[in-house]
């Protein structure tokens, strides 16, 4: 993960935090080469196992349906931090 600080503490920090068992990730597709890298180190320090998403990602409006995923916890990563508006 030299290239990019995906700030994988946070996540991993977020998942513990929630105690969530089962973790989606989403990732643009820029990303996506690094997702069997960040499901491993999430899987490493975590109790969660990680479903990598690799349909389209088209910004933080775009999220998979997770009621057919059964996950816990969906994280998305992008360009851009997002500030959430409510």
């Amino acid at each position: 993960m030299q290239d990019y600080d995906l700030e994988l503490n946070k996540a991993v920090e977020e998942i513990r935090k929630n105690k969530a068992r089962s973790v989606c990730i989403q990732l643009p597709d820029g990303l996506k080469p690094k997702a069997h890298e960040i499901q491993q180190y999430i899987e490493k320090n975590t109790n969660a196992s990680v479903v990598i998403w690799l349909g389209s990602c088209y910004g933080a409006c775009d999220t998979p349906k997770l009621e057919t995923l059964k996950v816990d916890l969906l994280i998305q990563w992008g360009h851009n931090e997002f500030v959430r508006a409510w």
